[in-house]
């Protein structure tokens, strides 16, 4: 018997309890960047497959901050630790993030960037790279003894601040990382540390990027943006005073007023609600509301309002929202939602009945069938693509006219362009209003969840594709089909692809290990942190990646058992 859910929510979702005990550590990362006859080249690890988290990954050198790091301070150079600080936004404590970056560099990479008494770096065949580097890694000597017992220091102005990423919620381990950028030291070469990495390269920023894009290597978020940045630049001079010159705007670390039950309400920045009341509230009045409830009309954006109909649940979150786009006597509504007479009463009356066009991003069946009810009373045009045929979805819409991708729709809001995104469903379309740099995501992009992509309808490989593609496109913020909007758009789009491609590590693995093995068994041990009773949830997913991975020819079904397919 197929399984349908009815929308998205999340199977690889995690108590807020349970996140809310993680320790976030503070971390460090350096990338060392070098002039070459191909352009500006920079260093990039590879992780062992055998990491709890982004196994097979390549990252910068770097790495947690050590308690001791602190005690090394004695030894550095350049900028005091109050300097420092204040660049990253710190009370104090900053020197010791560059420190913990030049030490995991080393152990990491084996490249030291560090200076003797007369200003110059070690040189190839010094002791403390021939020697020092494995006394370190074994925990036989200290970074603080090593810099003491050759006589070096660690010249912290020639780092430059490029950014910081907190790891979002849901992770197994949480990290509140700073980005730096140094020219790397000439004449010593790089190695891998063949435990926590595996292999190391030199590589142009462009070059890592379309390897990522055409899947021949996988880089996680921070990574992706960092090498963004970099490739605007062709050689390290531009790039090192672009960012001394230029911190990155400190990331939110205080609570935002807002009002929720009525009352006064401090939403902490990790909350869901942080990005939209920050947006609709900028001035910090306490206006905006944390929470959302059914039949309220929340404007987002000039032309924009958001209507969320009143069926909330394990499939749907807060309930589905709508968007009307449009004021007076022309209004489009995007999703209407379940055929809820109550919210699609709401919408007309919100609307005074005149409404020219229905989008709908999906035809799953809390997102389209309010389409046909407001048609029947508004005369609307009904705007997307088909139901498939022989899917538990909403059958009885019926479009008056088919979008192409690409295309551009005109609305009293301004021109809305159509993306076709198929992976979560087939006719699945995301809208982005480029005035306001707004994407109506529909489930392609959920809050704080991923979104459930159940065969044969959902396909994982178009999914991930579709996520890749809406990565290119101009936008800031991200209306979903549940819940408050979603700032840092692109962050959130690629931290989707990292997850979804950790978690088919974690298919492969338990293939490799099990098989052969049923699909329930298979998901009991790649979702492995998923609650017994979301297991059949997160077995469609499962069984996505699965056919994933047989049309690459790394798996097959054999009798009703699956085992790796020998490359």
């Amino acid at each position: 018997m197929s399984y349908a859910p009815p929308c998205s929510t999340c199977a690889d979702w995690h108590v807020e309890v349970e996140q809310a005990m993680i320790e976030i550590r503070p971390a460090a990362t350096l990338a060392l960047v070098r002039d070459s006859d191909r352009g500006l080249e920079v260093l990039l690890l590879q992780r062992t497959w055998q990491a709890a988290f982004l196994p097979g990954y390549f990252v910068f050198p770097g790495g947690a901050v050590d308690p001791q790091d602190p005690e090394v301070r004695a030894f550095a150079s350049g900028r005091d630790d109050a300097t420092i600080s204040q660049t990253l936004s710190l009370d104090e404590g900053g020197a010791d993030y560059m420190i913990a970056a030049l030490r995991e560099c080393f152990e990491e990479a084996g490249l030291l960037l560090a200076v003797d008494a007369h200003g110059h770096l070690p040189a190839a065949n010094h002791p403390v790279l021939t020697e020092g580097r494995e006394a370190l890694r074994r925990g036989e000597i200290s970074f603080r003894a090593l810099c003491e017992r050759h006589g070096l220091g660690l010249p912290l102005d020639r780092l430059a601040y490029l950014g910081h990423w907190m790891t979002p919620p849901g992770a197994p381990r949480r990290f509140d990382t700073r980005f730096f950028v140094a020219l790397a030291p000439p004449g010593q070469q790089a190695g891998h540390d063949g435990s926590e990495t595996i292999a190391h390269a030199w590589r142009t920023p462009a070059a890592t990027l379309a390897d990522h894009r055409d899947g021949r290597l996988s880089l996680g978020y921070p990574t992706l943006r960092t090498l963004r940045l970099l490739g605007d630049f062709s050689t390290s001079e531009a790039l090192l005073r672009y960012a001394h010159a230029n911190p990155p705007t400190p990331r939110p670390s205080r609570p935002w007023p807002a009002r929720k039950g009525g009352e006064a309400w401090q939403v902490e920045p990790d909350a869901p609600a942080y990005a939209e009341v920050r947006r609709l509230d900028p001035h910090r009045e306490g206006t905006a509301s944390a929470e959302i409830v059914p039949g309220r009309a929340v404007q987002l954006a000039p032309g924009v309002t958001r209507v969320t109909a009143p069926n909330p649940g394990a499939m749907t979150g807060s309930g589905t929202n709508s968007y009307l786009l449009g004021d007076g006597d022309d209004v489009l509504v995007i999703d209407p939602g379940p055929a809820n007479p109550v919210h699609l009463d709401r919408l007309l009356a919100l609307t005074a009945g005149k409404i020219s066009r229905v989008l709908v991003t999906h035809t799953h069946i809390d997102h389209s069938p309010g389409a046909t009810w407001l048609k029947a009373r508004t005369g609307a045009e009904l705007v997307g693509l088909p139901p498939p045929a022989g899917e538990s979805q909403d059958a009885d819409f019926a479009p008056d006219y088919c979008p192409r991708h690409g295309e551009r729709l005109e609305t009293p809001a301004g021109a809305l362009k159509v993306l076709h995104t198929p992976g979560h469903a087939s006719n699945h379309l995301c809208y982005l209003l480029e005035s306001a740099r707004l994407l109506f995501a529909g489930d392609q992009v959920m809050q704080g969840s991923t979104v459930v992509i159940n065969p044969p309808d959902g396909d994982m490989a178009d999914y991930l594709a579709a996520l890749q593609a809406l990565g290119e496109q101009p936008f800031d913020t991200i209306a979903p089909g549940h819940g408050f909007l979603i700032g840092e758009a692109h962050a959130a789009i690629d931290f989707l692809v990292t997850h979804r491609l950790a978690r088919e590590h974690k298919v492969r693995r338990a293939l490799a290990r099990y098989a052969p093995a049923s699909l329930e068994a298979l998901t009991r041990h790649a979702y492995d942190d998923v609650p017994a009773e979301k297991l059949g949830v997160a077995a469609r997913s499962a069984l996505a990646h699965l056919l994933k991975l047989e049309a690459e020819g790394r798996a097959v079904q054999q009798a009703g058992q699956w085992v790796p397919r020998e490359s």
